[in-house]
């Protein structure tokens, strides 16, 4: 596995050499989303007897951690593509379990750094509860690691870096902001409740919920056997074209 812990090395070099980009803005933004919702809906809105901005802090750790673990696969990825660099990790023999295995590992290891940050600040405003936390490790890895391995899927397909922002902003943030972060699916209309079990990050954002406060719109149960079904799918989709060079080896 020398070839893994090297790789690994190199991803979370890669991110943590400009950490005031990777890590410290994304913090900053939830911070600014928690500020501006907050300040108009805490007086208004109560969502399962908890008050909104503590019911709020959970659902901003998992989606800045889930939308950085996805950018740091994918960023690497294109970056390697678009400079010819990506040569330099394919010719050495690292096999592409190892390779898969390094990027997601440093996908998940940024998300948790970002989620850390952001849990930390914006405990100035609440301090949620955190009933379960093993629960809530458990949720906010595997989300992680479903984002980590589709980044990979993306920096593979995407030749330009427009491609990969149009991967990003037309699937990945639909996903994550219309998955339950500001809201309890109970307080849509009915069909939209429907739709939003379809999206598999509504899964991730409440069963780490589920892990603050002990309550949440899906048994945690299900929550976790979708997430675990969806890292399953998606990591045999990556390392199916890892194993076949596809964009890679041309």
């Amino acid at each position: 596995m020398t070839g893994f812990r090297t790789l690994l090395y190199k991803e979370v070099l890669r991110f943590w050499k400009v950490s005031f980009q990777t890590v410290g803005a994304p913090v900053l933004t939830a911070l600014l989303y928690l500020m501006i919702f907050s300040h108009v809906l805490e007086a208004h809105v109560q969502v399962h007897g908890v008050p909104y901005t503590a019911f709020l802090i959970p659902g901003l750790v998992m989606m800045s951690a889930l939308q950085n673990a996805f950018a740091n696969s994918s960023s690497s990825l294109i970056q390697s593509k678009v400079t010819g660099s990506v040569v330099f990790v394919l010719l050495p023999p690292i096999s592409y379990v190892e390779f898969f295995l390094a990027y997601v590992s440093a996908a998940i290891l940024r998300g948790l750094l970002v989620g850390t940050g952001v849990l930390l600040l914006t405990m100035v405003f609440a301090v949620p509860a955190l009933v379960a936390p093993l629960w809530a490790m458990a949720f906010i890895v595997l989300g992680g690691a479903i984002m980590g391995a589709l980044g990979m899927v993306a920096g593979i397909w995407a030749d330009k870096f427009d491609q990969l922002a149009g991967f990003q902003n037309f699937l990945i943030m639909p996903l994550t902001m219309l998955s339950g972060v500001f809201y309890s699916i109970h307080s849509l209309p009915e069909f939209w409740q429907q739709v939003s079990r379809f999206n598999p990050v509504f899964y991730m954002i409440d069963g780490f919920r589920f892990g603050f406060f002990g309550v949440s719109d899906v048994p945690p149960e299900v929550s976790l056997a979708v997430i675990a079904t969806s890292f399953l799918l998606v990591s045999a989709a990556t390392l199916a074209l890892l194993r076949s060079g596809y964009k890679l080896r041309s």
